[in-house]
């Protein structure tokens, strides 16, 4: 499997390319990072462009993404959500228009799948995913966040093989 991952944002946007088939390769990742002082519309063409290329570059079977985080009471983030949504769904368009599934996963998803705790830091969630990946560096934490999208999904994808293989006693598979 073939899975571009994305931690989408207005200013900087995270991405992660990962292979798996016996092990897990990570062949790019990385941050596209725009001026705050763009045009958000310009800002999101770009984004969208760069999406665009990832996907003709890579031609991945799946496109992961992380919804945006929202928070809770006092700790809501409206705005920051409204741009983050904005840029997922440059990020939904641009699978949709390739042709290519996309697969969302909540940030608290992606922390249990990497470090076995919804509620980890970043730092604990980019040291989880330089030893699960074998990364010599710390990645970049937008980079960190995309990488930690695509183990999720693939994480995910495993399960969901492993659970159409189960064999069902009576049935006749």
């Amino acid at each position: 499997m073939r899975v571009l991952a994305i931690d989408p944002g207005t200013i900087k946007m995270g991405y992660g390319f990962l292979v798996s088939e016996s092990t897990t390769e990570v062949v790019d990742y990385g941050v596209v990072t725009l001026s705050r002082y763009m045009a958000i519309e310009e800002r999101l063409f770009q984004l969208f462009t760069h999406v665009r290329n990832m996907i003709s570059v890579f031609n991945p079977d799946a496109v992961a993404v992380e919804e945006p985080f929202i928070g809770r009471g006092e700790r809501q983030f409206i705005g920051p959500a409204i741009a983050v949504g904005q840029a997922q769904a440059l990020v939904l368009i641009g699978a949709a228009s390739s042709g290519i599934p996309v697969h969302r996963y909540s940030p608290a998803e992606v922390k249990r799948a990497v470090a076995d705790y919804g509620a980890a830091t970043k730092d604990q969630m980019q040291r989880a995913l330089a030893a699960t990946l074998g990364l010599e560096t710390l990645p970049d934490p937008d980079a960190a966040d995309a990488l930690s999208v695509g183990v999720c999904h693939l994480i995910h994808s495993s399960q969901q093989s492993a659970l159409a293989r189960e064999i069902i006693p009576g049935s006749e598979r």
